[in-house]
């Protein structure tokens, strides 16, 4: 008796899902889950593979009430655009939770790692930014920029957005497509601190070893989403901000304590505030959010297995009734 597998190229899956307030939902369900504590989410699996300036990183989840469960690859070698070869590739497995059996095959090429972390930066603006958004910034320049500017503009419309990076030429093309996306205006800025200044919302996206935005930029009635530091060594955010900021939330403390911002809060010494909340007990109000606007609030997204079964049983959910893909029998 044979399984029927669904496969789905990149191609096919960004016809099926886009960063739209569904995503959001699907994904804010998985931090809720996450704060339930029966979610089954072991420790991420990263290999470095220094010979090839590569590395890969396994991530999956179990969570009740899922039908399914994602097994996650995904390689990053650095090195390729020498070669005409995209960095980053890979692709997930969604399994049956009852039986275990391979429902789908998504050979996504990271697209839907992209969607899953834009709308978890969705979700941490959902919850911890000020009601009201005039600018926003992001500090990078990649897709990924771009990406969390349209996620925290679905959950707070801002007017304005700023964009800094090293390379001007490269934040001048991501504000030009932001502002093509979104339809607001879009500005470069040449001091990092200048767009911190001017921000309610501000996303930090880069793969930084040293800290791009600084504690003694933090003012009254900023959020900052912190989402480039996902491997032991990365460091977007000054150590000193996450003790000065009012709230602090790691969407998976053992995580963030070994990969995210608060690894390099506490090994400079910076961090004496405990455990503190995941964003998935802000959203089920186990852990309590931002208090006022005047808040100073902090994001510390590493990415989690969670957002990877959700965001793989969201496509599948979509699927019914379609026939994109190719189905083969195994």
């Amino acid at each position: 008796m044979g399984n029927d597998i669904r496969i789905l190229t990149e191609g096919e899956l960004r016809e099926i899902v886009q960063l739209d307030p569904g995503a959001v939902d699907v994904i804010e369900a998985a931090f809720a889950a996450l704060a339930g504590g029966a979610v089954v989410m072991p420790p991420i699996l990263s290999m470095d593979l220094l010979h090839a300036n590569g590395e890969v990183d396994v991530k999956t989840a179990c969570i009740p009430g899922f039908d399914g469960f994602a097994i996650k690859v995904s390689p990053g070698f650095f090195d390729n655009p020498k070669l005409g070869l995209p960095s980053l590739n890979g692709l997930m497995i969604l399994f049956s939770a009852q039986t275990g059996l391979v429902q789908a095959l998504f050979l996504d090429n990271g697209y839907l790692t992209d969607i899953r972390t834009a709308a978890a930066g969705a979700v941490a603006a959902r919850h911890l930014a000020p009601r009201t958004v005039d600018v926003a910034g992001v500090i990078g320049t990649g897709v990924q920029a771009r990406l969390q500017m349209r996620a925290a503009h679905l959950e707070r419309p801002f007017a304005t957005c700023l964009v800094w990076g090293r390379d001007a030429d490269r934040a001048s093309a991501c504000a030009t497509d932001i502002a093509d996306d979104l339809g607001i205006e879009v500005k470069t800025v040449s001091d990092p601190a200048e767009l911190v200044a001017q921000s309610q919302l501000v996303v930090t996206t880069t793969p930084a070893r040293e800290p791009v935005l600084r504690a003694e930029w933090l003012h009254p009635g900023l959020h900052i989403t912190a989402m480039g530091s996902d491997q032991d060594g990365k460091n977007e955010i000054d150590p000193a901000a996450l003790a000065r900021a009012d709230l602090y939330v790691a969407d998976r403390v053992s995580q963030a304590e070994k990969l995210g911002e608060l690894r390099s809060a506490i090994a400079a010494g910076l961090w004496q505030g405990g455990i503190p909340p995941e964003l998935g007990q802000i959203i089920t109000g186990d852990a309590p959010g931002r208090r006022d606007d005047a808040d100073i609030t902090i994001a510390d997204l590493t990415g989690t297995g969670a957002q990877d079964t959700a965001i793989a049983t969201h496509v599948y959910q979509r699927l019914r009734g379609s026939t994109a893909g190719t189905v083969i029998t195994a």
